[in-house]
This record gives C-alpha cells, sequence and structure tokens, in this order.
C-alpha cells in the first residue's frame, strides 16, 4: 500500500535514524563477539553440533597433525565394523610395548573389545589402538583404508589418516573443521557416546579376579556443565589438542583447538560463549 505524501517524510526519517544506529552499534557487537571467541590455538572451530552450524572458525580447515584426536576416528571405525563388542580377544603380540601413551598391554593378554575401547578413549593407549586396527582388520594397513572411508562418511574431505593411533608420519593430517565433522559423526553412536562420557572405567580381565580401572585425561568432563566428551591429543609435532563437548537442555556444542597451551580453559571459555549467544 502507498502511503500519503505527508506520512512518508516521518517514515523515511525513523529508517534513517535506524540505518545510522546500526552502522554504529553492529560493527561493535562483531568485535564483541568476535573477542569473546578469541582463542591462542593455531586452528579452531567452534559447531552446533544440533544443526551443523559453525559458530567461530580460526584457520579451521588448515592440514595439521592431530595427535591423539586420532582416535575418535579410530573408536567409532571400531565399533561400527564389530558386531559383538563383548567379545573376549588376546592381545596381538604387535600391540604390546608401543610407544607413548600406553595402557600396558601385555603379550597374551585377554580382554573384552569394550575394555579396549575405553583403555583407547580414556587412557589414550597408542598400544590399545594398534590392538583394536589388527582384530579390527587384520592389520593396521587394512584397518586405516577403513579410517579413511569412514572419515569420507562423516563429511571429512580434508584428511589423511595414515595410523590408528596419531603418532607422527608425513601423511597423517586432520583439520579443526573435519575433526569436528567426525566428531559429530560418532557422537550421534549410542556406545561410543557413553564412552567418551565416562569419567572412569573399571572391569576385570579375563581369566583373572583382579579389578582394573581407567581414569578419563579429559578435564572438560568435569570443568565444564553438561561436559559430554570427547578426545585429548599431544606430541610435539601437533602441540596441546582437544576435541571438547558439552549438552544443556538438548543443544550440543562441539569445540575443537589444535596446538592450544590452555586448551581445557580456552574450550570451556568458547563453549559457555556459544550456549550464551542462543
Amino acid at each position: 500500500m502507498r502511503l500519503p505524501a505527508r506520512n512518508r517524510t516521518p517514515l523515511y526519517a525513523s529508517l534513517l535514524c535506524a540505518l545510522i544506529l546500526v552502522a554504529f552499534v553492529a560493527p561493535r557487537f562483531s568485535a564483541l563477539r568476535a573477542e569473546a571467541y578469541s582463542t591462542s590455538a593455531r586452528c579452531a572451530i567452534v559447531v552446533d553440533a544440533t544443526d551443523g552450524r559453525a559458530l567461530y572458525v580460526k584457520n579451521a580447515d588448515e592440514k595439521r597433525p592431530i595427535a591423539s584426536t586420532t582416535k575418535i576416528l579410530t573408536a567409532i571405525t571400531v565399533i561400527e565394523n564389530t558386531e559383538d563388542l563383548e567379545r573376549v580377544v588376546t592381545v596381538p603380540d604387535e600391540a604390546v610395548g608401543v610407544e607413548g601413551s600406553s595402557i600396558y598391554l601385555r603379550k597374551g593378554e585377554r580382554m573384552r573389545i569394550i575394555d579396549l575401547l575405553y583403555g583407547l578413549m580414556l587412557r589414550s593407549g597408542n598400544d590399545s589402538a594398534e590392538a583394536l586396527a589388527i582384530l579390527t582388520s587384520g592389520s593396521v594397513g587394512r584397518f586405516v583404508l577403513l579410517m579413511n572411508k569412514t572419515a569420507r562418511r562423516a563429511g571429512a574431505a580434508d584428511s589423511h589418516f595414515a595410523n590408528p593411533h596419531g603418532l607422527p608420519c608425513e601423511d597423517h593430517y586432520s583439520t579443526a573443521r573435519d575433526l569436528a565433522l567426525i566428531s559429530a559423526y560418532a557422537m550421534r553412536d549410542v556406545t561410543f557416546r557413553k564412552i567418551v562420557s565416562s569419567k572412569s572405567y573399571t572391569f576385570t580381565e579375563e581369566g583373572d579376579t583382579e579389578r582394573r580401572t581407567f581414569v578419563n585425561k579429559n578435564k572438560i568432563l568435569s570443568m565444564l556443565e553438561g561436559g559430554s566428551g570427547l578426545k585429548t591429543g599431544y606430541t610435539k609435532e601437533a602441540g596441546r589438542c582437544l576435541v571438547a563437548s558439552a549438552e544443556r537442555d538438548g543443544r550440543e556444542i562441539i569445540c575443537v583447538v589444535l596446538d592450544c597451551g590452555p586448551m581445557f580453559e580456552e574450550c570451556c571459555s568458547m563453549i559457555n560463549e556459544a550456549f550464551a549467544a542462543s
């Protein structure tokens, strides 16, 4: 409807005032949001896993070594390709004495697949990663092929995985964005979610009476309201890495930081900001 001439001038004046106000206020608002999401990480992303929106990005597509955050993909690949997670298995000889973080598997030791998965995700056992790879696919090489297929299915297009644990390898890399996609994909699995949200896990090895407990290295579960996962990682090449998640009122936020000194504190800050901004 066309306004009478006498009514158009006040309306246009009001619109002009509104536009001037936006011109001054909007840049300040944007700057405040950017400051709130700031991080010392070399690469970072904050994602609303509920609808897939990226809320904050910083060098999110830079290909980087990702250390033990690799094990997120390892775990979901094992879960999706194992019919019976309660199956008792013998630890492969090749998995005994793998360098780096370890659950100290012994030759001939018998455990369930599910126990190895908890050792993988709570204690970041490199030996557990290698054992699971061999038990799932027959060899680490064949398992790596499965890992890369799983990553593509999750939407990760800029990653390549060469081992199941994340130890340094030239052909092993991912991005903050791809790790967020893989993590959101993995968190849809009930078993995976239960494992990574557990602060501790106690079990009894096959043929033994002594109970054994794994305590989760991921401080997000205790530091952050609604903390639900996921995985820490560190190598000299990758720096300190963390994929963190929290769920509140049916909404889940995932934060990835790569090469970040205060990784727990900064992920907590950014996740809290994401919830507060909704």
